[in-house]
């Protein structure tokens, strides 16, 4: 029999890691967090192509097996798999994200809508799972008291970064620093700047010149990253179009939030963006910022409440 605890498998990547403790957190099963690393010649080979027992060996995975298993990127499929086979089925396995094989192998695949994923066991997302509840914006904001003596609205910028699709360099950044500057300079606002891991230091430097003298704070990446009480604090939020996870994290708050562009795309970042446009979650940044109210975007929970459900287990016996 499975222990009555969840793991939270991933390589690590904290955009990917996240989302599986925010799921976990979500279900409400005690969590370990446990970090795959698979050696050569294993992390090379396709999921299926990998044997159980060096699955298990490569990613330092035993026994006593957990009753949920939450894996969330390319090293944690095959692990999932063979946790799965290997506690005889009591392990019930979640994925997240597209797998890239039959979903069928797994208890649950979850994957946002405009992946165009599809199967019997197939949940998709408006979006990314993550862990910011009204709970985790609370506490950030009794840490970060004094964010509320800045002058309202209080606009929070959250920058991401350039990747595959998207460009995102000094140009960019000080061109987007230069807008919603003039954002809160019109509006007699304050500014709450986070960089993310991909900003680089050049664009970051861009963004500190164009919104210099500007009421607010621009984390310098040397504290611990204050972006959950920014959210928490935010009036109006601005996030890049590069980032799925900081998009769908910034719709928790209930807040209006602004997509502002950049160079390149896809169709899959399109889609993405449509949908949240459509549904009236999100609206393109211009040079005036824009007031509507919505539901904040709970896609964590109603996941949690399916895989509760699946498990055949009652909220209240895990939370007890």
């Amino acid at each position: 029999m499975a222990e009555a605890t969840c793991w939270a498998v991933s390589d690590g990547t904290p955009g990917v890691e996240n989302q599986c403790i925010g799921l976990a957190s979500a279900v409400g099963l005690p969590i370990a967090v446990k970090r795959v690393a698979p050696r050569l010649p294993w992390r090379w080979l396709p999921p299926l192509a990998c044997p159980a027992a060096a699955a298990l060996a490569a990613a330092s995975l035993a026994p006593p097996w957990p009753r949920l298993l939450i894996a969330s990127g390319r090293q944690s499929v095959a692990p999932a798999l063979a946790v799965a086979r290997a506690s005889g089925g009591a392990t019930f396995t979640v994925q997240i994200q597209d797998p890239h094989i039959n979903p069928a192998r797994f208890g649950l695949v979850v994957a946002p809508a405009h992946d165009q994923l599809v199967g019997a066991n197939v949940v998709a997302t408006m979006g990314s799972l993550h862990g910011v509840t009204a709970a985790t914006l609370a506490a950030a904001r009794e840490a970060a008291l004094t964010l509320g003596d800045l002058p309202r609205p209080r606009i929070a910028l959250l920058v991401g970064g350039a990747n595959r699709v998207y460009r995102f360099g000094a140009t960019e950044a000080a061109a987007l620093g230069a807008c919603v500057a003039a954002l809160a300079r019109a509006a007699g606002g304050s500014l709450l700047v986070t960089p993310s891991r991909r900003t680089g230091q050049a664009a970051t430097a861009a963004i500190a010149t164009a919104v210099r003298g500007v009421p607010g704070a621009l984390w310098d990446g040397r504290a611990p990253n204050p972006y959950l009480a920014y959210l928490a604090w935010a009036d109006a939020i601005v996030v890049t179009v590069d980032s799925v996870n900081m998009t769908t994290e910034a719709l928790a708050t209930g807040a209006p939030v602004h997509v502002a562009g950049l160079p390149g795309g896809s169709r899959k970042f399109r889609r993405f963006h449509e949908a949240l446009a459509a549904a009236g979650y999100t609206r393109p940044l211009g040079d005036a910022l824009e007031t509507w109210s919505y539901p904040p975007l709970d896609q964590t929970g109603r996941v949690a409440a399916l895989v509760r459900q699946r498990l055949g287990v009652a909220l209240s016996t895990l939370a007890g």
